[in-house]
């Protein structure tokens, strides 16, 4: 069964921040000083479980253009699972609630691009590179 908490904790926090490693760091080689930033602190951050086994993480933080959701990772071995799904939704649910009628987008990679629009985003402008990855702004449109 799937879980998706809010990591508030310091062992929720470790546990999303391990995964996000995995996937970024390790997995896609994105420099570590790139992964992590100034919002880590401030922002609001998601573990995802599979009977009790670590292996999803988001955050989501405001911004001046809207709300921003960021560093949506699932373990390799728990991808098309419906993880990244789970944690989509609960992040949704509590941009939702939280910060009523703000713009909610976030810069997609170019595989995931059909995730999210299956899950109520659309594309917006030209692609663009971050961390030697190809990214698509995407917004939420319902």
């Amino acid at each position: 069964m799937i879980e998706v908490i809010r990591a508030t904790q310091e062992q929720e926090l470790k546990q999303a921040f391990r995964i996000r490693e995995q996937v970024f760091v390790e997995e896609q080689k994105v420099p570590r000083d790139a992964e992590y930033d100034a919002f880590e602190t401030t922002a609001n951050h998601y573990l995802a479980t599979i009977d009790g086994e670590p292996c999803g993480a988001a955050r989501w933080r405001t911004t001046e253009h809207g709300v921003k959701l960021e560093r949506f990772a699932v373990l390799s071995d728990y991808r098309n699972r419906k993880v990244g799904a789970e944690v989509l939704k609960a992040v949704l649910d509590d941009v939702k609630a939280e910060q009523n009628g703000k713009k909610i987008y976030l810069h997609a990679q170019l595989p995931a691009v059909n995730f999210y629009k299956r899950n109520g985003f659309v594309t917006e402008g030209e692609m663009f590179t971050e961390c030697d990855i190809q990214h698509y702004k995407m917004f939420f449109a319902g």
